[in-house]
């Protein structure tokens, strides 16, 4: 590819944000026109991302300009549906979102789910993309095989933990260093609202989908990172588990299956989710690990542009995991 990607960033001054730019920055092929912030319009962005300073010149700005090939939406849920109803979108742009705003099948949905591992073909071909959840990415990375074989046919029971940049950058009672600190807690407990997307993917691999998840989630004492722990009965040995594991992500440059336990630190400041696999009597228990800011937003984000421009997916994204 001789031409630059022409890309424009809205929500340029959040964690997600940040984080892209961090990564189009060294973008071979990327050309940043503006990063939009309505907060932090004038400001250089190394003034609110701290660790751009001396890597770009880019200022945030309130004008959205038409002459991109491609929108990142990185606002909160519920905001791209109303960004996209203020400010009409000429046609040749392509829109990433990094919301949940259209990651559910509806009618009138032109969005097609951004999980590569999924349904990169569709990816390909599509004009807009919906980019998945963190914890929906964990989990479905850990299950796909599953389905993909027919092999759930009981009730899958999961338990995660994120670090506290999952809560975004808005200040609450649970993001506080204070209350974090040396603490650990539950929340939305069998209701988490990725179970919807993460139930829409299974059922298109396994038409029989129906058994429950039951999903509970935690905030953890740490900034950024997920570790899911999944288990549900199956057939399979654990060399055949394995197998199938392996094989089934063959041709995905960022799903790697270890031998060995692994741990989170493995996948920090990377695209990668490591899962590791282990068998307890009929019971195949599966960990899988993401940066939940990589390749749980950010990270998937640029792979599936990437994938909508005909680039290798692993362009810009082979990063290195701050392992000790």
């Amino acid at each position: 590819m001789n031409t630059f990607i022409k890309v424009g960033i809205v929500g340029g001054a959040g964690y997600t944000g940040g984080e892209l730019l961090r990564i189009l920055i060294n973008h071979p092929q990327v050309q940043i026109q503006f990063v939009h912030s309505n907060s932090n319009a004038g400001n250089p962005i190394h003034k609110v991302h701290t660790d751009l300073l001396g890597m770009s010149d880019l200022h945030f700005t309130q004008e959205l300009q038409s002459d991109i090939d491609v929108l990142f939406l990185c606002v909160g849920h519920g905001d791209a549906v109303k960004f996209l109803d203020q400010n009409p979108i000429a046609d040749h742009i392509k829109l990433i979102d990094l919301s949940q705003d259209f990651r559910l099948s509806k009618e009138g949905n032109n969005f097609v789910y951004g999980l590569p591992e999924l349904q990169k073909d569709k990816i390909q071909s599509a004009k807009n993309i919906a980019n998945p959840g963190c914890f929906a990415t964990a989990i479905q990375l850990g299950l796909l095989p599953l389905v993909a074989n027919q092999q759930v046919t009981q009730d899958i029971h999961i338990s995660a933990i994120t670090g506290s940049t999952g809560a975004g950058q808005s200040l609450s009672t649970t993001s506080h260093f204070s209350w974090r600190n040396n603490n650990l807690s539950v929340y939305k407990a069998f209701t988490h609202q990725h179970l919807k997307e993460i139930r829409q993917s299974l059922s298109a691999l396994q038409t029989n989908m129906d058994k429950g998840i039951h999903f509970i989630p935690y905030r953890g004492d740490f900034t950024r990172g997920i570790m899911a722990t999944l288990y549900t009965p199956c057939d399979w040995s654990i060399e055949e588990a394995k197998e199938k594991y392996t094989r089934y992500y063959a041709e995905h440059p960022f799903t790697f299956v270890s031998d060995d336990n692994i741990d989170l630190k493995q996948v920090v400041n990377t695209n990668n989710c490591f899962l590791y696999l282990e068998k307890h009597g009929n019971q195949l228990m599966i960990i899988s690990i993401i940066d939940n800011l990589l390749k749980g937003a950010s990270g998937q984000a640029v792979q599936n542009m990437n994938l909508l421009f005909g680039l290798p997916e692993t362009i810009g994204l082979r990063l290195k995991a701050a392992n000790f």
